[in-house]
């Protein structure tokens, strides 16, 4: 079920990117053990677990790794594992006792992959952040937002999973491959400031060559030009524009009952213009009547739709792009598609220590290796 088949995983519990790495690492059939603290498992189950969707997928096993004995289960378990997740801050894992030297002693093959927002080292590597701190030193945040206003955080799908999450799996992979072929493993280090600073990898680009504005709302895909934008509707909703070619521009203008020879949009100084036509034929018809014009055309028009709308449309619906799990989540199916290794459908996030005994069978741990942990209250802690 999936290209990962056969590639087995550890997860240090934590929250953000790592968590969200993991999970597409199971989507795509690896094999994934969530590792969790017992002071959690003792407090029971949040109550929304069942919406955390990054979750999904995989076991959680909660483990001691307050005693020594339970270091030491967690570096068998890690003794078995391709790849080994965690998104602590620097030094956490070596106080542990988890840290690469050890688990790279007991697997040499191991791929150890650090998800941190500032990177192993450097003079903010022990600060806390979060996605706007670190989009905000790269460049990022700064190029988004429109004209006069302040940067907008672009959520935080940049940092945490553009620039972390992302990054973070296609490094462990590739380490994956590299050990395979070497015979030995080593630390992938992801930080979210290296994998925001490679996403903008083109508009650095631009600005070297002068080819950007360096102002917010003045460039093309940054709300600057007029024929990449989103315009109000009759209705409130919105329209999403994206003619950047001249050709889409042309049967835009057209099908907008606009002259595309008088305002083509080709010179910046018909912009403003240009900006004040659009708003104004687009603002006479609501989203889905706009929507249902351009349905089959090439004007790079979209409408807009909001989270509860998208499952809906018919696009989504054919590709089979969102799905409801069994308790009733709508949510996003594995992506990308693989045509001869299929992704499975995704299991709900489980309760911590759920089928833990059968979780670490699959593993490899012998029944008696486990009926003893659990005496010692080193995994599958429930803090009775």
């Amino acid at each position: 079920m999936g290209p990962l088949k056969g590639i087995k995983v550890i997860e240090f519990a934590g929250i953000g990117p790592a968590p969200m790495c993991a999970m597409l690492m199971a989507d795509l059939g690896a094999t994934v053990i969530r590792l969790d603290r017992p002071q959690k498992a003792a407090l029971g189950i949040e109550k929304l677990l069942q919406f955390d969707i990054t979750l999904r997928n995989r076991p959680a096993i909660s483990i001691d790794l307050k005693k020594p004995a339970g270091v030491a289960a967690a570096r068998s378990l890690l003794a078995e594992a391709d790849v080994c997740l965690e998104g602590f801050r620097p030094g956490v894992m070596e106080r542990l006792g988890l840290g690469p030297k050890e688990c790279l002693e007991v697997n040499p093959k191991l791929v150890y992959g650090r998800m941190t927002g500032w990177g192993q080292e450097g003079p903010l590597s022990q600060n806390a952040g979060h996605d706007v701190n670190y989009i905000a030193i790269t460049g990022v945040l700064h190029a988004i937002g429109r004209a006069g206003q302040a940067p907008t955080p672009p959520l935080n799908l940049v940092g945490d999973y553009g620039g972390g999450a992302l990054y973070l799996a296609f490094g462990c992979l590739a380490a994956v491959i590299s050990a395979r072929q070497t015979g030995k493993g080593q630390v992938v280090d992801a930080a979210m400031v290296d994998g925001a600073a490679s996403l903008m990898m083109n508009f650095y680009g631009n600005h070297a060559a002068g080819l950007n504005v360096p102002t917010r709302g003045a460039n093309i895909v940054d709300s600057g030009a007029p024929y990449y934008d989103a315009y109000e509707c009759a209705d409130g909703e919105y329209l999403a524009v994206g003619a950047i070619e001249s050709r889409f521009r042309s049967e835009l203008l057209t099908k907008l009952g606009l002259d595309a020879h008088a305002v083509s949009g080709d010179d910046r100084a018909d912009w403003p213009r240009l900006r004040e036509l659009l708003a104004g034929v687009i603002k006479t018809r609501s989203r889905d009547e706009w929507a249902a014009l351009f349905a089959e055309s090439d004007a790079c028009v979209s409408p807009v739709l909001s989270m509860a709308e998208a499952p809906l449309h018919p696009h989504n619906v054919a590709r089979g792009t969102f799905f409801k799990d069994e308790n009733g989540v709508v949510q996003a199916k594995p992506a990308p598609r693989f045509s001869g290794t299929p992704a499975g459908t995704p299991t709900p996030p489980r309760q911590t220590d759920e089928n833990a005994a059968s979780a670490l069978q699959d593993w490899g741990v012998a029944t008696e290796t486990i009926a003893q942990w659990k005496r010692d209250k080193l995994v599958g802690f429930t803090g009775i």
